[in-house]
């Protein structure tokens, strides 16, 4: 298990001392990216979709989720 870690970057194994190669925040976004493609084709909205299932969103998470998507929005 410790070598495929180390292949895909995420530890580095030198003299059989480990070593992180990602922080916790690059390795679960890493895993976030690879759930929303393995799960939902990659397709962000659909996984939004699924998250929120029937739950409302107040007026102040509308709010956050647009303007993360204007940050993220290609020019």
């Amino acid at each position: 298990m410790l070598k495929k870690l180390c292949e895909k970057g995420i530890f580095k194994n030198e003299h059989a001392i480990v070593f992180a190669q990602i922080s916790r925040e690059e390795f679960y976004g890493r895993q976030s990216r690879e759930f929303v493609e393995d799960t939902f084709d990659g397709s962000l909205p659909r996984f939004l979709t699924a998250f929120i299932g029937k739950k409302k969103l107040s007026d102040a998470q509308v709010e956050e989720m647009k303007a993360l998507i204007e940050n993220y929005r290609e020019s």
